[in-house]
């Protein structure tokens, strides 16, 4: 039985649509992160979960509980804000405590979670200290052991890493999902962080102007996109139309402006001849140079871009902007002319 159940959620401010009948389900330890640009819904959505919305159609349950018109503090939800929400005038040891006290828990669990919650976060010589004398991290990792005390049937995190920088997003990123993993809640997560939701998710929820775009894991989401929203969305994909001109088992044939592709369809919808379509590939799918591949393109490279461990190429291809990523050690230069091979089941078919 899911542990989460969102059945034709609509919420509503106004006239605004903000999310717009959503039937999810999330398993019991399911991390499941909800993504998409500002306003998409994402985090009207957690906030409806927990409480501070109530739905305007549709119901929210907990297990078999419905939970339209439960107020968050009889939820057993604990929420990790953007902000971290501590209080400024108490130590670390006492906002930790405070959502224990407010359950009355007997003393000693209070200090039995409590420690064990601060040797997990590796905050064992905090204890005494305020927000004010903590780097952000610290503080992020403070606010989560104050929910994880609690032991809640799920953890909800709105944007809780954005106020970070880079280095510091990746190794508290790393610390949820080691921590989420060893108790087996179930979380839901919302970012706007493409990376963040690939590197931490079992599944993830792209969501769309109220409505789920797709739901996969990460792997699906990324190399299988379904639409053109998400293919731009997630990643960098190089996006364009053609037109159905043969079908044989899987493999389709197809007519762009820059010459015919083959694409594998296998796991897709199959296109009829003569459809039109919208297709996506990414761009290390651009192999350099390679011969062997049946889709040869040809381009000028427009501009270079040196990024460590790889280099972006863009390309022009009979007036395509394209995009490609190479490791290749030969020296590429703006006005070069190059020819890649891409492999047919590097394409996805795009619905919309």
């Amino acid at each position: 039985m899911a542990t989460l159940r969102l059945k034709n959620l609509v919420k509503k401010f106004d006239d605004v649509v903000a999310v717009d009948h959503i039937n999810l389900d999330v398993a019991d330890g399911e991390f499941v992160t909800l993504l998409g640009p500002s306003g998409c819904g994402k985090t009207t959505t957690l906030r409806t979960i927990a409480g501070f919305y109530y739905p305007d159609e549709g119901e929210v349950y907990f297990g078999d509980r419905i939970m339209n018109n439960i107020p968050p503090n009889k939820r057993d939800t604990a929420m990790c804000f953007q902000s971290y929400a501590l209080f400024p005038h108490m130590t670390v040891w006492d906002n930790i405590s405070f959502g224990l006290k407010m359950r009355k828990i007997p003393s000693s669990e209070q200090k039995k979670r409590i420690e064990k919650a601060m040797e997990m976060l590796s905050l064992e010589d905090l204890g005494k200290r305020k927000p004010g004398q903590l780097s952000g991290g610290q503080q992020q990792r403070v606010a989560l052991a104050r929910s994880i005390v609690t032991e809640p049937q799920a953890l909800l995190f709105d944007e809780p890493l954005s106020n970070l920088d880079a280095k510091l997003r990746v190794q508290v990123r790393v610390e949820i999902r080691e921590m989420q993993k060893r108790l087996g809640i179930t979380a839901i997560y919302v970012t706007h962080d493409q990376d963040e939701a690939l590197a931490i998710s079992d599944r993830i929820v792209i969501m769309n102007k109220g409505k789920i775009e797709q739901l996969g894991d990460p792997y699906t989401i990324y190399r299988k996109p379904e639409t053109r929203f998400v293919a731009g969305f997630i990643g960098m994909a190089n996006i364009f139309d053609g037109e159905v001109i043969a079908v044989n088992g899987t493999m389709c044939t197809i007519q762009t402006g820059f010459g015919k592709l083959l694409i594998d369809a296998q796991g897709q919808e199959l296109p009829l001849p003569g459809d039109k379509i919208f297709v996506s590939f990414r761009p290390e799918d651009m192999k350099i140079r390679d011969r062997t591949s049946p889709n040869q393109i040809s381009g000028i490279v427009t501009q270079v871009v040196f990024m460590g461990d790889i280099t972006d190429l863009f390309i022009e291809v009979n007036g395509y902007k394209m995009r490609a990523q190479s490791d290749d050690e030969a020296k590429i230069t703006a006005s070069d002319t190059v020819v890649f091979g891409v492999s047919p089941r590097a394409f996805s078919i795009l619905r919309r």
